[in-house]
């Protein structure tokens, strides 16, 4: 992805902006390793302007909204978005800024419920409005219906949009999007070049992959808060095994006479060991209740951050609970191994 800034005074209209991109597009898709290329004026799944639409014929009383979105006939390819209903813009529509428009599964849900969106007008009040090259009259007819893709951040809901041809308008700063067969940072170089080949006046910034963006603007907050709790974790489930195993060593350590007794009057080896594993799983097993109780109670403090996930997720808690009774059987396995090895005739003397 790139952004690219024009230079002050140029590229203001949607004509100049159409012929910079009429000319760059295909060279960029004609680079080796590029398998698609498109203009953007938002970046999933950051989003971009939104405003205020109206469906002729349609009545409400709350403001609907949606997210506008300029693009090029290569976007859904570009992005691997699916065309659920309906056809993708065609180059000619795009080519001569005709009020054709694709919308999102949500806009659909949202404002036509159960019925057909094709064939169907939408406007998009702000576009009628915006100080800079507005559209008169923006009424737009819906041609088809595409996936849903992210548009308001990686953890929030996704927003109604509408997709339109990138040449009604001159608004908006625009940028780019290359989809390429392999790693995509080796052909940026390959792009700069194409971009200055068009006009060596423009700017480019942001150059770099999609991942990487997403990884320091998207990820970074949850990854650190990952790590933190992570750490926080690691270091409960090393003191549940260091508290178990003291328990246990201690409670053996003042059980060895008895345990000389028992295994004086004939009980094996097999017999001590589950006595002492059976000892130490009951703390544990009181523990993880006592924890599970807990548990459900603090995820109502870490529900916010949470995505993709239940805050209470049965798988989560059956494989906490799974790797902290392993943790505990290993703290109990030591001590009560220790335990077999007791010498009748040293314990029964043990005080």
């Amino acid at each position: 992805m790139a952004r690219l800034p024009f230079p002050n005074g140029q590229f203001k209209t949607a004509a100049e902006k159409q012929r910079f991109f009429t000319a760059l597009l295909p060279r960029l898709q004609a680079l080796p390793g590029v398998l698609a290329a498109a203009q953007i004026n938002l970046l999933p799944p950051f989003g971009g302007p939104d405003g205020d639409i109206e469906i002729p014929g349609k009545t409400h009383t709350e403001r609907w909204q949606a997210v506008y979105n300029l693009v090029s006939d290569d976007y859904l390819r570009t992005l691997g978005l699916r065309l659920l209903r309906g056809r993708a813009l065609r180059d000619t529509e795009i080519a001569g800024a005709r009020k054709v428009a694709l919308v999102n599964q949500t806009l659909v849900r949202k404002y036509f419920g159960n019925e057909d969106p094709l064939g169907r007008q939408i406007r998009m009040k702000m576009l009628e409005t915006i100080p800079e090259s507005p559209v008169p009259n923006a009424l737009f007819e819906i041609v088809g219906v595409v996936s849903d893709l992210r548009n308001d951040g990686v953890r929030d809901p996704v927003l109604p949009e509408v997709m339109l041809p990138y040449t009604i308008t001159g608004a908006f700063t625009r940028g780019i999007l290359v989809r390429t067969a392999g790693p995509p940072m080796p052909l940026a170089n390959s792009v700069r070049r194409e971009i200055w080949a068009v006009n060596p006046g423009v700017a480019i910034a942001q150059t770099r992959a999609l991942d990487d963006f997403l990884s320091d603007y998207a990820y970074a907050g949850p990854r650190f808060g990952l790590v933190v709790m992570g750490a926080f974790a690691a270091i409960g489930l090393v003191l549940v095994a260091i508290g178990v195993y003291s328990v246990i060593a201690y409670t053996v350590s003042r059980q060895t006479h008895e345990i000389g007794i028992r295994m004086a009057l004939g009980a094996g080896r097999t017999h001590v060991l589950a006595m002492v594993l059976r000892m130490g799983f009951l703390l544990i097993g009181i523990g993880m209740a006592i924890g599970l109780a807990a548990s459900f109670a603090a995820t109502r403090v870490l529900v916010n951050q949470l995505e993709g996930i239940s805050p209470h997720d049965p798988l989560t808690f059956v494989s906490v609970s799974l790797v902290i009774s392993l943790a505990g059987l290993a703290a109990c396995w030591f001590p009560a191994m220790r335990a077999t090895r007791v010498d009748p005739t040293v314990a029964l003397r043990f005080e």
